[in-house]
């Protein structure tokens, strides 16, 4: 069965230009979520060592500070709460040591971690600079790698699973920190991919018709890596799962993201960057 993509052409313009508008809309007015990561605040994960000290009696006992307490592998437990802008680092010191005069030796610590304002902000940067980078270095290559309406539909859809995968961050509120960045850049790396992978196919298709209308030999390039793409997508979105739920809390929240940036890079993949493609004079037609 042959499935006829670029007759709903039109409609993928519309939904995408929607979720383009929800995205910007939610990231103007809602913002993120930072994580400790950007924000600045302290992380600590410790293990009870006492049968008394439970995550409810830990939630109580630093309630003063409202931290955020996780649950992670085993009996770990992640204990996060952010810092005030304008602390100093004898104060970040002095709240660690009041966290762990308040838990005493009824805990083993694993991992103590404190991040400054400073280091938060230079942190964003650091991740927007990763991103903008690698946004830039995957136009160019399709640029170079193709001629004029691929490398534009390739942009206009890179540009979309960008914006989009900031907007699902701001929407669905997911802490956003250094992991969220690794998600972005994994999810357009893969989407990519998927990309050049179905341009290749569509350029040898052209070499081999040469009076078949741009419409019909879409779709047929389309459909004839359509297997290809569905098991790629099916077997990465199994493994996501898998990671959700087995892998405890801390990587749930990439999980949930990685399989949002998946379903998005396959569906740009198979209507953005190809639908734009419409648009260009990409064989001399006779």
């Amino acid at each position: 069965m042959k499935l006829h993509f670029m007759k709903y052409r039109k409609l993928s313009y519309w939904i995408s230009g929607a979720l383009l508008l929800i995205s910007v809309l939610s990231i103007a007015i809602r913002g993120f979520n930072y994580g400790i990561d950007f924000s600045g605040g302290i992380s600590m994960e410790v293990t009870p060592v006492a049968e008394t000290m439970t995550i409810d009696k830990m939630r109580a006992d630093l309630a003063q500070f409202s931290p955020e307490l996780q649950q992670v592998d085993g009996k770990a437990i992640l204990i996060r709460l952010g810092l005030p802008k304008g602390v100093t680092d004898a104060e970040q010191n002095a709240k660690v040591a009041e966290i762990k005069n308040i838990l005493g030796d009824q805990v083993q610590y694993s991992q103590v971690q404190i991040v400054g304002p400073k280091i938060g902000a230079e942190l964003v940067q650091g991740g927007i600079l990763a991103i903008l980078f690698a946004f830039i270095m995957m136009a160019i290559y399709v640029w170079i790698r193709y001629r004029g309406g691929y490398a534009i539909g390739a942009f206009v859809s890179l540009f979309l699973d960008f914006v989009l995968m900031f907007g699902f961050f701001s929407i669905t509120g997911l802490e956003f920190n250094q992991t969220a960045i690794a998600v972005i850049l994994t999810g357009i790396g893969y989407s990519i991919n998927d990309k050049v992978v179905n341009y290749d196919r569509i350029e040898e298709n052209i070499k081999k018709y040469h009076k078949m209308p741009m419409d019909q030999l879409i779709d047929l390039s389309i459909n004839e890596m359509f297997r290809r793409t569905m098991m790629t997508s099916v077997s990465t979105l199994l493994a996501m799962v898998g990671l959700y739920l087995f892998s405890g809390e801390v990587l749930r929240e990439f999980a949930i993201a990685m399989t949002f940036s998946i379903i998005m890079g396959t569906l740009t993949s198979i209507y953005i960057s190809n639908v734009v493609l419409m648009n260009f004079k990409l064989r001399d037609e006779k």
